[in-house]
């Protein structure tokens, strides 16, 4: 039978995975609702 308690103690995350996530969050990715900002700005300097 497995002894859970044994194997968490035993676990180590993958390094890739934490590499995984600072690259994640590290990066600065757009959404939609910075696109649909930034074309209002676009939009708002192009009738002044």
């Amino acid at each position: 039978m497995i002894n859970f308690d044994e194997e968490v103690r035993k676990f180590k995350p993958c390094l890739e995975v934490s590499q995984a996530e600072d690259a994640i969050y590290k990066n600065d990715v757009k959404d939609i609702t910075d696109v649909l900002e930034e074309m209002l700005e676009q939009l708002k300097m192009e009738e002044n």
